[in-house]
């Protein structure tokens, strides 16, 4: 149900999936922008972060939605690189890179992207629709 206790509209369902998607690129936009950086140690290492979705159902009208749970480190571990010139290497001459795939971050970006495009779409043709309605009166 909506804060005023109204069920869901279609612009409802819309602005939660679009906000939803919005984090979910905003995280894999964090990630890629952390691909490559080391630290000097592996507790100190970037470690990619992802949203967390969870299904909202509107009894009153039988439509789910999401809703964003929160953002989660996941627990990856930090590729040991052994550059003993680096600023940062440890006595062994190692630092520790984040582990993110950029690949994989930039399939997450372009499927939020698809998502988040999708939903507007939808907006645009139930838009059509209700004005197409208000015309036939």
């Amino acid at each position: 149900m909506t804060m005023a206790g109204q069920p869901f509209t279609i612009f409802d369902l819309a602005q939660r999936g679009m906000s939803a998607q919005l984090v979910r690129m905003n995280a894999a936009a964090s990630n890629l922008a952390n691909a490559g950086t080391v630290s000097a140690s592996e507790a100190e290492a970037y470690k990619p972060i992802r949203a967390v979705f969870a299904e909202s159902l509107d009894q009153a009208s039988g439509l789910a939605t999401v809703q964003v749970q929160g953002v989660v480190r996941e627990q990856a571990a930090a590729v040991r690189e052994h550059n003993p010139d680096h600023p940062l290497a440890d006595e062994n001459g190692d630092v520790w890179a984040a582990p993110v795939d950029e690949n994989a971050e930039m399939v997450e970006m372009l499927e939020a992207s698809r998502q988040y495009q999708n939903l507007v779409e939808a907006l645009s043709t139930a838009k059509q629709l209700m004005l197409d309605t208000m015309r036939l009166k």
